[in-house]
């Protein structure tokens, strides 16, 4: 809001600029005064699994005369087929959704993109599966060059931030959500410290299309891991104890109270990694590796842009979720049933999943509106299906014997409950039976109450979350925590991970092995860009010479180390009982770096190959 307005672009130079508070004034408070650069190199996202997918067109009489697409292997929904072929919604036939190949996973597949041109042109159907060697459908990520200027006092409090920044910007149409987005949600915004300076140069470098897409460090969050780690080493001080010194308090920057969540995670993690800190280069494990330790905390963002249209329907005394899919990847058509099933008192199997690409509703959202807020619009459509079922049960013991005989081959009409004379907030819903609440002992079961069909309906979203009304962190109220500790050999330069810890409070884990999955997904990615991961350039032309998933290094199952994980239920989120989903929250680029800093006192760019880390050491 302070910040003058930005220049013009110069070239191919764009440029933007946040100031917040006076970093004048904060720097006059601050006792100790550094400045440091920061490197965050690009690395691609790539799709773990070779895409494929398998197209072909039919005419339906009924339909008019028009082709229909059917295809399967597609991404998400039907409609970026649809508009891609500029073809109606209504004539794209997808039985199966997938979603959860990576984080934000919205974009198409190659595979995807031509298969229809292909099965049009040939008239009849065609399957494209892409190696390993023949593919790179990759999310490429913004390479950013950082100095930081940051005061702190002499007991850590951070005073002021100078922040300048030069981002890639790709090509036209790349999104600013890894750069310009930063400097609106990122990190800063859950420290006290309220003079933020932020100057950011954004460079169209024409080498590949960035897309919203990904799994990456959202926000350049390791901008502040950075900064208090060196504070930490300054000061003499635990890194989690500077950490809890400057995060502000659930409500604003004036809260001066513990994030509740965060103080969880925070102590359960030190448990879990049996947490004893110390200063950089002076541990030496009984091997004569160096020892490195890391930490870093960060939010769970709940994005709230995402709204439903759900539907249950009661027929034949079973109640029918319709929806699209199956959901292959994030498996979010689940915790919905487990949602309706709570609120109506039955079991997970008693719940029938009716898959119908052509349902309104798609368990799928935006961000981290996944399972959270799609299960938070079914339980709302729960509960108004309930209440008609207890409506139902006593009109139904009311009218009875008033209904007419049943047809002569139909299964004969169900006696009513002993529910005559009651209204229906005198009954309850339980372990599959319809009860009074005053005597539990008169129970009908649920495909006895009534012989009417009854459809519930509920369109809308949960309540926008602390992401959204508090700008991207100045409100908390799920947070994460997670930890790295690191063996490096000085006379080789190899870096082994020996732990990985991750303590996640995202309110409610409603599929706790999707979290667990997504929590170790993206820890992986996280080793691989900061040990592995390098795009190589030729200098002269210009051309990417690592062009596919053998030449591009990813950490593989040989690769990875055990990640060790608590779920915690502080239920502080505002989605279905609480939750508030995990997102990409927990992606990062320092947390690794950070550790080998803390093991051998020098700092190393990512990605720290083995001869990066002797040539830090003086050894290349």
């Amino acid at each position: 809001p302070n910040a003058q307005p930005n220049p013009p672009k110069q070239g191919n130079v764009a440029f933007s600029n946040l100031v917040r508070g006076d970093i004048t004034e904060g720097f006059k408070q601050a006792d100790h005064i550094m400045e440091y650069d920061m490197y965050m190199p690009p690395f691609a996202s790539v799709v773990p699994n070779p895409p494929g997918s398998i197209a072909w067109w039919s005419k339906d009489f009924y339909q008019g005369d028009s082709e229909t697409l059917h295809i399967e292997g597609a991404v998400r929904e039907r409609l970026p087929i649809s508009r891609m072929y500029d073809i109606p919604l209504e004539k794209v036939v997808q039985e199966g959704l997938f979603m959860g190949g990576r984080y934000c996973d919205w974009g198409l597949r190659r595979a995807q993109e031509i298969t229809p041109l292909l099965a049009k042109r040939t008239g009849k159907p065609v399957r494209c599966v892409m190696t390993r060697q023949e593919t790179f459908d990759s999310v490429i990520m913004k390479e950013r060059y950082m100095h930081l200027r940051v005061g702190f006092t002499k007991e850590g409090l951070i005073t002021a931030i100078d922040d300048f920044s030069i981002a890639d910007g790709g090509i036209w149409g790349s999104s600013s959500f890894g750069h310009v987005g930063d400097q609106k949600q990122g990190p800063y915004n859950t420290l006290k410290c309220k003079n933020i300076r932020q100057r950011m140069e954004i460079v169209d470098s024409n080498r590949y299309k960035m897309w919203v897409s990904g799994q990456h460090t959202p926000f350049n969050w390791d901008i502040v891991t950075i900064a208090l780690y060196m504070i930490s080493e300054k000061l003499g001080m635990d890194p989690i104890e500077v950490a809890r010194l400057n995060l502000h308090g659930p409500t604003s920057k004036d809260d001066p109270n513990p994030v509740p969540s965060f103080e969880a995670c925070v102590e359960a993690g030190k448990k879990m990694m049996n947490w004893n800190w110390h200063k950089a280069g002076t541990k030496t494990l009984p091997d004569g590796r160096k020892h490195g330790m890391s930490f870093r905390y960060q939010m769970c963002p709940r994005h709230s842009v995402s709204g439903y249209a759900c539907k249950l329907e009661f027929r034949d005394g079973e109640v029918h979720l319709p929806t699209q899919g199956p959901v292959f990847g994030a498996y979010m058509v689940e915790p919905n049933v487990m949602v309706v099933a709570e609120e109506l008192g039955l079991e997970y199997e008693d719940i029938k999943v009716d898959f119908n690409y052509r349902h309104k509703f798609s368990p799928v959202g935006g961000g981290s509106d996944g399972s959270t807020a799609s299960s938070w619009a079914m339980k709302e459509c729960a509960n108004i299906l309930k209440k008609q079922i207890l409506e139902a049960a006593i009109e139904y013991a009311n009218s009875w014997p008033q209904f007419m005989v049943a047809p002569l081959n139909d299964p004969p009409i169900p006696e009513p409950g002993p529910f005559k004379g009651l209204k229906p907030e005198d009954l309850d819903m339980a372990d599959g039976k319809v009860f009074v609440k005053a005597d539990p002992s008169k129970a009908v079961p649920l495909k006895r109450v009534t012989n009417r069909e009854l459809v519930a309906t509920y369109t809308g979203r949960p309540p926008l979350s602390a992401w959204l009304l508090g700008g991207g962190g100045n409100m908390l109220d799920t947070m994460n925590t997670v930890f790295c500790e690191v063996a490096v050999d000085t006379e080789t330069g190899v870096v082994e991970i020996l732990r990985f810890g991750a303590v996640v409070d995202p309110g409610l884990p409603l599929r706790p092995t999707s979290l667990e999955s997504q929590i170790d997904q993206v820890m992986f990615f996280s080793q691989g860009s900061q040990l592995l991961e390098d795009i190589v350039f030729d200098q002269r032309t210009g051309v990417k010479l690592n062009t596919n998933m053998y030449d591009y290094k990813k950490p593989t199952m040989m690769d990875v180390p055990t990640v060790e994980h608590e779920l915690l239920a502080t239920r502080s989120g505002n989605g279905a009982y609480g939750a508030n989903g995990i997102s990409h929250s927990m992606a990062n680029t320092h947390l690794v770096i950070t550790a080998i800093h803390n093991a051998i006192g020098v700092w190393v760019d990512p990605p720290a190959t083995p001869d990066k880390v002797l040539k830090a050491l003086g050894k290349a």
